[in-house]
């Protein structure tokens, strides 16, 4: 992968793949890899991984990009560059920044993945008419955003939009988080894989992931209609309290799910309807830009590290 001038690298650490690019001011990508992330390997082998992806797409380029942007999971304080916890990945206390600053020799940004997404999604996306609008990825887990004014907010402890670990069925299965009937049990793309073995006998394969429950939903299957109908009737009841409690305009939701467009929209915008009283419902709508607004969102946070550092 080459990295043409004036382009930033961006990096995007999910529980399954780490996606890279290189990015423009305007967010336009140029240049592409997927590598896999490797997290059955742990989470100092996974740390290892990023640095070596970074390093070799950095050697590679005929000059190197002016600064990188890291989007990672789970809890990350991106004041002090610290990726605190990820049951993801399980990584803890990891100094990411300064490691990749360090390796690279180059400025590093440092944000939370979904958060990143929603900045990709504010300022070239489906939120830039909204304003104030919740990011909602669906991807191996379940995170979300709450954008204020353009601006995703991290909340007091850098844990803010953790809608993965709303408790939506009291009681429920166990989460990795230590709660029972979280979200990320029932509407994450590990959970509609995990329960539809459960549900069919195994029949899918260890290897199936969650859009082929999708598909054979769209199909008629009962066992993947059953799957997808409880993910569906979750995601409503989380979104409804995220209505209650916040008004968004919109909800944008993307991940490795949001390919899955009006089969996922329209029964999500029927079911929160059904349950709204008193709320104004929130305008649901997919991602613009699908499973690279992550990468995209690193690479404009690197962009906002060289213009911070720019003299006035």
């Amino acid at each position: 992968m080459t990295a043409p001038p004036g382009r930033v690298l961006a990096l995007d650490v999910g529980g399954g793949t780490i996606k890279a690019a290189f990015v423009g001011r305007d967010g336009a990508l140029a240049g592409r890899a997927r590598r896999a992330t490797g997290r059955d390997r742990g989470a100092d082998a996974v740390v290892a991984t990023v640095l070596d992806v970074a390093a070799e797409l950095t050697a590679g380029a005929p000059a190197p990009p002016p600064a990188v942007g890291v989007a990672a999971p789970g809890i990350v304080d991106e004041t002090a560059g610290v990726a605190e916890l990820s049951a993801t990945i399980g990584w803890r206390d990891v100094p990411l920044r300064r490691l990749l600053e360090e390796r690279l020799g180059l400025p590093v940004a440092l944000g939370h993945d979904v958060r990143a997404g929603a900045v990709a999604e504010a300022r070239a996306g489906a939120g830039r008419a909204a304003g104030d609008f919740v990011f909602v990825a669906i991807g191996t887990s379940i995170g979300a955003a709450v954008v204020i004014d353009g601006r995703p907010y991290p909340g007091a402890h850098w844990r803010g939009g953790e809608l993965g670990h709303l408790v939506v069925r009291p009681g429920g299965g166990p989460c990795g988080c230590g709660q029972r009937g979280c979200l990320d049990t029932l509407a994450s793309g590990a959970a509609l894989a995990d329960r539809y073995r459960t549900a069919s006998g195994g029949a899918l394969g260890g290897a199936a992931g969650a859009l082929e429950v999708v598909r054979r939903a769209r199909d008629g299957e009962p066992a993947a209609l059953a799957v997808w109908h409880e993910a569906i009737e979750a995601l409503a009841d989380a979104l409804l309290m995220c209505s209650a409690l916040l008004d968004p305009a919109a909800v944008v939701l993307g991940g490795g799910l949001a390919c899955c467009g009006e089969t996922l929209l329209t029964p999500l915008r029927r079911a929160l309807g059904r349950r709204a009283t008193f709320h104004a419902p929130p305008a649901i709508v997919g991602a613009r830009l699908g499973d690279e607004a992550g990468c995209v969102g690193a690479g404009l946070l690197a962009w906002d590290l060289l213009d911070a550092r720019e003299p006035r």
